[in-house]
């Protein structure tokens, strides 16, 4: 039997939702072992002078927790 955690984090990028989803998971895993998926919840984005200057993302992240 497996048992799974969700947490949620957010997470910015200047280029593009998808590679804020990137970073977002690449920071992840640096603490965080045997993730398993992402749902972006909710995505944003700061806009300045008329153009997007930063695309954040609300993540949930799910993960096995091994014993």
């Amino acid at each position: 039997m497996s048992v799974l955690k969700v947490i949620e984090i957010l997470a910015n990028s200047p280029q593009s939702w998808e590679d804020a989803t990137q970073q977002g998971i690449t920071e992840a895993s640096k603490n965080i072992k045997n993730i398993r998926s992402a749902y972006v919840k909710d995505q944003s984005a700061k806009v300045t002078d008329g153009k997007i200057t930063n695309y954040r993302v609300n993540l949930k992240i799910t993960f096995e927790i091994t014993h």
